[in-house]
């Protein structure tokens, strides 16, 4: 197996140890899963913004993936980030292993890079910001995910080589 990057430009995990070569460019679609909801979160490369989207509340994957589905079509992204959960000292979180899941299968759905990044702390984050913004307790409920997915996205922007490429080292298998 090769040390080198993918086209992302993200190390993928069987090659912790790349450098970054060409960064993804353009639209992205961020996700911070949870198995109630899931935040959904819009930015570009370009201005490395990222904007809270929407929230998708439903619990059937056929659903939430007919609502992804039309996400991205409407904004036609080039790659998708979603959040890895971990404990605050890096070991795996109760929800990790469904995350990864989760990227894996939109990778597969979409054959778009798909990126795993560091979401610690993130909500806590989303809920600050929603605070400054006057929204407290339970308003935020609504909110918080999709602002979540939007300090994922940040989080990327501001560390783009932090990242695992989903999918990378089947790739290089086929």
């Amino acid at each position: 197996m090769s040390d080198m990057p993918d086209q992302a430009g993200c190390r993928s995990e069987a090659a912790p140890q790349s450098l970054v070569l060409s960064p993804v460019i353009g639209t992205l679609l961020a996700f911070d899963f949870g198995t109630q909801r899931i935040g959904v979160a819009v930015g570009n490369t370009f201005s490395a913004n990222a904007q809270p989207l929407t929230t998708i509340t439903e619990e059937k994957n056929e659903i939430r993936f007919a609502a992804i589905s039309a996400l991205v079509r409407e904004w036609q992204p080039c790659a998708l980030l979603v959040g890895l959960p971990a404990n605050d000292d890096g070991t795996p979180h109760e929800l990790t292993a469904l995350c990864r899941r989760f990227a894996n299968r939109l990778h597969g759905r979409f054959a778009l890079t798909t990126l795993l990044v560091d979401e610690r702390y993130t909500s806590l984050a989303a809920s600050e910001q929603l605070n400054k913004q006057g929204i407290r307790g339970r308003q935020q409920q609504s909110l918080i995910d999709q602002y979540a997915a939007q300090q994922i996205m940040q989080a990327w922007f501001d560390e783009p080589t932090a990242c695992v490429t989903v999918g990378a080292d089947r790739k290089k298998n086929e």
